[in-house]
């Protein structure tokens, strides 16, 4: 059956339209299936056992600043712990200035200034390298003026 509109456009099969709306409604909510939950919880720890990665040897951050504190001072208690050879190595890797620790500049940046040992020897005695500064008049008669003020400013 076709059904027609004032507008002159005739609709659906009203059946079809009766379908429709009770798809429109609500649902009721599926009831959780228990054996496609636990399926999934399994392959979620299968996955993270695959790539966790279990770490036995804990040591502090040698590159994160300490606060040391010291024991308290009526305790009797003494100190029997040990010094850990290597994380006294590693943090004085850490503290070391990059030039030490590497051969080579790491970065475009620490190129600038790597070598700093200058190429020629200077001689103070060569005018060609060695310009020392010195008082024209200008400067004489300046550091005069300052001098000047400064002591008439103190007198007051």
């Amino acid at each position: 059956a076709v059904v027609s509109t004032q507008s002159g456009h005739y609709g659906r099969d009203t059946n079809y339209i009766l379908r429709t709306c009770k798809m429109a409604q609500k649902s009721e909510p599926v009831p959780l299936n228990f054996v496609h939950q636990n399926a999934i919880l399994c392959e979620t720890i299968k996955k993270e056992q695959r790539h966790q990665k279990l770490h036995k040897d804990y040591r502090v951050n040698p590159f994160k600043k300490m606060h040391v504190l010291a024991s308290k001072p009526n305790s009797n208690v003494e100190d029997d712990t040990q010094e850990d050879d290597q994380y006294i190595n590693i943090f004085k890797k850490a503290r070391e200035v990059p030039t030490e620790k590497y051969e080579y500049p790491q970065t475009e940046s620490q190129a600038y200034g790597w070598f700093t040992t200058p190429l020629i020897d200077s001689d103070r005695s060569d005018i060609r390298l060695h310009h020392p500064r010195t008082m024209s008049e200008v400067t004489k008669y300046m550091d005069a003026a300052w001098r000047l003020k400064e002591q008439s400013e103190n007198m007051q």
